[in-house]
């Protein structure tokens, strides 16, 4: 059974910054894509970054470019979301994704965390 546990949310002012992680267990995270998701009240799930298993892939939605970086630590089984000039419609649960599908952009992927809040105060 794979679980992931994200942590790292909490109430920032605009032009912040907040680091999410990601823990994984029970599978085999090394071999995993992983992502990050956002959604907000009222609002449709949103693709924020995916990383392929060996991190030589990376992806980001076009809202958070140059804002986020995404990593991993594959001896830690855990992955990263940094987050820096925090913007008021950041504001959201933010979700980590994982599973061994091969093609980083696919949206099924096969397990989800429980999600943490991440808020942005103007």
């Amino acid at each position: 059974q794979v679980q992931l546990v994200e942590s790292g949310g909490g109430l920032v002012q605009a032009g912040g910054s907040l680091r999410l992680s990601c823990a994984a267990s029970g599978g085999t995270f090394s071999r995993y894509r992983m992502g990050w998701y956002r959604q907000a009240p009222g609002k449709e799930r949103e693709f924020v970054a995916a990383i392929s298993w060996n991190g030589g892939t990376i992806y980001y939605g076009d809202s958070v470019k140059g804002r986020f970086t995404i990593s991993r630590d594959n001896a830690k089984n855990m992955v990263y979301l940094q987050m820096n000039t925090l913007k008021p419609e950041d504001t959201a649960a933010y979700y980590c994704a994982g599973d061994d599908k091969i093609a980083l952009m696919r949206r099924d992927y096969d397990y989800w965390g429980q999600g943490t809040q991440v808020t942005v105060s103007s």
